[in-house]
């Protein structure tokens, strides 16, 4: 006995043409490149319109020399006896050299030089 699926035909199988098959896989093969063209456009348009999204969001943030600026305090920086409680932010200190743009070299209000460089992102301006 033969069981119902195997007995039962589809329209899909019934009107399947080999050749036909063959045709439209060589068009969909000539048609690939193109199929990448489009793909590869639509990427960079999107990529186009997050950095347009992203730019109209992000505020810069520049200091000139001399300025006081406070640094954020980091996880592996933090005093754990502090707890949640504990600062966020430490210094003063002042800026000694702008390296790059939001990039900046500086040092503690006695004149010793911290031994890297911090970007903008994780200094405050310290208002007294």
């Amino acid at each position: 006995m033969v069981p119902m699926e195997v007995g039962a035909g589809s329209l899909r199988r019934d009107v399947f043409v080999e050749e036909d098959a063959e045709v439209n896989q060589r068009l969909h093969l000539d048609l690939l490149d193109e199929a990448r063209t489009n793909s590869k456009l639509k990427i960079s348009a999107y990529q186009q319109r997050i950095v347009r999204y992203f730019n109209k969001k992000v505020k810069s943030v520049s200091f000139k020399v001399g300025d006081l600026v406070l640094r954020k305090v980091m996880p592996n920086t933090k005093i754990a006896q502090h707890g949640v409680l504990g600062a966020n932010w430490e210094g003063p200190y002042k800026v000694k050299a702008i390296l790059w743009k939001e990039t900046y070299r500086w040092e503690d209000l006695d004149g010793k030089l911290i031994p890297r460089a911090w970007n903008a992102e994780h200094l405050r301006k310290y208002y007294q």
